[in-house]
């Protein structure tokens, strides 16, 4: 079995099963935001039951629009309020108290090494950076998670996608995994699970993991995993895992896909698709109006750590407004007593509380009709970041910070030194 498989078989309490079997599986967490908890809590209630089955397996993040953008936000937010009370969800992170909910969840060790999560969000796949079985689903499945603690699961099929090679200067994470979705296209891995393996991946910290498989489901994959190792272990603090789970002796994939990232470009996906993947080279100098750096994707503290690299003693380009939002309020911490914060502001950029920002097209730097932004998110479809006349292409760090101070995009590899 793959390690998908292995994971779905100890949920389920089965010895083994195959892709494209079905099961009801056991989750160990069910992760919800202000957006989606609201539907959810609703369908919760039609079921008729009055109690979640376990308020301490119950993760609940406000990330979306806050603080809150209307009244209309506002009431909804203190219904998720009233429902965390009712319930005695332990694990809530209201305003001011945690950032955007996929960093939230893994930086405080809610998840770890074969765990089944499900989450409320299409990109709940970013827990797959510490070894679990993460997956997004809608309200009404995660009604029925917050009532049993089950869902049923087809198991999915794998793809492993193999990386060799040392990164170059400003080549990063975001550019391996715009290069993977460029090969196989938005939708070719749907309802499979990807596994990053090889070398260039077990030398990537956990923040560069969780920038894999974020965008995991960009390519329609069910689940993204980096099986885990002593990296996992240090971050997370833990004394071990059960080894099995992620043992590859018979493993069957439907495909491997192997990356050299020796040579690899900076890589930007051209609006309005996300599998619309070009080196940096072929789209140098398009001009841009906004630079956006942050997001699930892209808001960790090494990522504002290039971005601070390159911008530091630099000004950000007169017709540009670059927005800046770390990914929770550890990194917004960090980023301050490491002097990051300060090189963005007298760079000229606005650095905004930890939340998802003009990502969604909520708040906080939406986009005017014939406008064009780079952003570090996760996608350029048509409307995501405010006017569907508005065009998005979205890279690494490093190339939208050489990028805000260029005005147009920018190789971040010119800017070196």
């Amino acid at each position: 079995m793959n390690v998908f498989e292995r994971i779905l078989a100890r949920a389920s309490g089965l010895r083994e099963v195959s892709a494209g079997d079905y099961v009801t599986a056991k989750v160990d967490l069910a992760m919800f935001h202000d957006l989606t908890g609201p539907l959810a809590i609703n369908a919760f209630r039609e079921i008729g039951v009055e109690k979640v089955w376990d308020p301490e397996k119950i993760v609940v993040v406000f990330d979306h629009l806050i603080p809150a953008n209307t009244v209309e936000t506002a009431e909804l937010h203190k219904q998720v309020r009233s429902f965390v009370k009712q319930q005695g969800i332990k694990h809530f992170y209201d305003v001011g108290r945690g950032g955007v909910c996929h960093q939230v969840v893994v930086e405080n060790g809610h998840v770890k090494p074969g765990d089944l999560v499900v989450g409320a969000d299409s990109h709940t796949c970013t827990y797959g950076a510490v070894g679990a079985f993460a997956t997004g689903v809608g309200s009404t499945d995660m009604a029925a998670a917050l009532a049993t603690g089950e869902l049923w699961f087809k198991v999915p099929a794998a793809i492993k996608v193999e990386a060799k090679g040392v990164f170059g200067k400003y080549v990063t994470a975001k550019d391996l995994i715009l290069k993977v979705i460029g090969e196989l296209t938005s939708d070719g891995a749907s309802y499979m699970g990807l596994e990053f393996t090889g070398d260039a991946v077990q030398r990537m910290s956990v923040d560069g993991r969780m920038t894999l498989c974020n965008m995991a489901v960009e390519a329609g994959a069910k689940a993204g995993l980096v099986p885990p190792d002593e990296v996992t272990v240090k971050y997370l603090g833990l004394r071990g895992f059960n080894p099995e789970l992620f043992d590859e002796g018979d493993a069957l994939y439907e495909r491997v896909l192997h990356v050299d990232v020796e040579g690899l470009q900076p890589q930007v996906a051209v609006p309005p698709h996300v599998d619309d993947v070009k080196p940096v080279s072929e789209v140098r100098g398009t001009p841009v109006d906004q630079v956006f750096i942050g997001s699930c994707t892209n808001g960790r503290i090494e990522d504002l750590r290039v971005a601070a690299e390159i911008m530091k003693g630099r000004k950000v380009h007169k017709d540009v407004r670059a927005i800046i939002i770390p990914a929770s309020n550890k990194v917004f911490l960090q980023a301050l007593n490491e002097g990051l914060v300060e090189t963005f502001l007298e760079a000229g950029a606005v650095v905004a509380n930890p939340n998802c920002g003009p990502c969604l097209g909520g708040h906080m730097g939406l986009l005017a009709s014939g406008e064009t932004c780079l952003s570090t998110s996760n996608r350029n479809f048509i409307g995501r970041m405010g006017s569907s006349k508005a065009r998005i292409y979205l890279a690494s760090p490093a190339t939208a910070a050489a990028t805000a101070l260029k005005g147009r995009i920018t190789d971040p590899r010119e800017l070196e030194g």
